[in-house]
This record gives C-alpha cells, sequence and structure tokens, in this order.
C-alpha cells in the first residue's frame, strides 16, 4: 500500500498527537486527520499554530525530524516591542539558552502584519506596547526554543506560526484543514532520501 504524506494546518491549542489521557481531555490531531497510521513529523507546541507534515513513511519521517539533516523550518513570529537589528543579532550568530547554545538562525524583522487567520483566542494586547512580526528559520527544534530565544533578547513571543517546512507551505490551508502533498512536492524529499541512502524505497 502506498505510503500517505499529508500537510496540515494545526490550530492554536491543539496538541501535535492523536492522543490525549488528560481530564478533560484536550483537542489533539485526531479531531481534525482523519486518515490512520500516520504520525507527525515533529512537533508544534499546543499554543503555537501552522503548518505540520504527517506521514506512515517511517524513514523520511526520521530524516526530516533529525536534526542532523538540518531542514529548515520558517516561523512568524509576533512579539512585544520592536527590536533593532542589533537586537535580533544574537539570535543570527546562535544563543544560549536552557543550557544549550542555538545554531544561527535566518531573523528578519517583516515590514508588515503578514496575512494569517485571526487566531481564536486572540493574543491579549498590552495597551501602549507596540508590537511587530518577525520571520525566523530554524535548523533545529528544541522545546519552545522560539518563545526562548525572543525572551532570551527582551522580546517575549505573544504568537507563533510556522508558515514552511523545508520547500512546503502553508499557503492554501486555512486552521484545521489538511491535504495530501502533490508528486511534485514530495518529489525533492524523495530523492533527497535516496540520495543519502540508495537502499531505501519510497
Amino acid at each position: 500500500m502506498p505510503h500517505r504524506y499529508l500537510l496540515f494546518y494545526k490550530p492554536f491549542d491543539v496538541l501535535s498527537q492523536f492522543t490525549d489521557n488528560s481530564q478533560p481531555p484536550r483537542s489533539t490531531l485526531k479531531d481534525y486527520v482523519p486518515v490512520r497510521s500516520v504520525y507527525p513529523v515533529g512537533r508544534l507546541d499546543h499554543d503555537s499554530e501552522g503548518l505540520m507534515m504527517l506521514t506512515d513513511h517511517g524513514a523520511l519521517q526520521h530524516r526530516l525530524s533529525d536534526p542532523k539533516f538540518q531542514h529548515p523550518r520558517t516561523y512568524w513570529v509576533q512579539v512585544e516591542h520592536v527590536p533593532s537589528e542589533a537586537d535580533l543579532e544574537p539570535l543570527r550568530r546562535g544563543i544560549q539558552i536552557q543550557g544549550y547554545h542555538t545554531r544561527p538562525a535566518h531573523v528578519a524583522l517583516l515590514d508588515q502584519e503578514p496575512d494569517l487567520p485571526p487566531r481564536d483566542p486572540p493574543i491579549r494586547v498590552r495597551k501602549n506596547i507596540p508590537t511587530c512580526w518577525l520571520e525566523i528559520t530554524l535548523t533545529e527544534g528544541h522545546n519552545r526554543q522560539i518563545r526562548r530565544m525572543t525572551a532570551a533578547i527582551g522580546f517575549p513571543t505573544l504568537r507563533l506560526v510556522r508558515v514552511a517546512i523545508s520547500h512546503l507551505r502553508l499557503e492554501g490551508l486555512q486552521p484545521g484543514q489538511w491535504r495530501d502533498l502533490t508528486a511534485v512536492e514530495l518529489a525533492p524529499l524523495l530523492g533527497e532520501m535516496r540520495s543519502s541512502n540508495p537502499r531505501i524505497s519510497s
């Protein structure tokens, strides 16, 4: 049976797993994705939103999840206050947080607020405190890494949306929607995997 490869727009306050034993139960992927035997490639915190990939192809899941392969993941991040270029330099060089030093990240200040669906519930805005949006691309994924990075330089994260995994983009999906990858989207992922290990089949 062919493997399945899905893209999913995870809404805010949804766990990036299919089961939850807490009481009361929280919203999970099972509430949105009616496809059996697929598993998330990496995770998004419950209070983060955006693009997830799910698959039943174990070798590809491992390759995309393992930090040593350095697959880029891009986020739009709303923070309190407006950092200067000098403020962002520690993130670009790598910064010490929670006992480890992050890899250098691509960080840019967005010129305008990105076109995203409203968050439900909306962020809590503090009067007289400006906010802005950053685009941050990582090649690793430690627990709550971006939130810790922006907090370390004095700009707390208010909203976090993953907009890309490698060349895969969030465009065309709304929160809670999913779709299969196209053959064109899938080909580079499988080609890269085979080139590193010709014995792996798709």
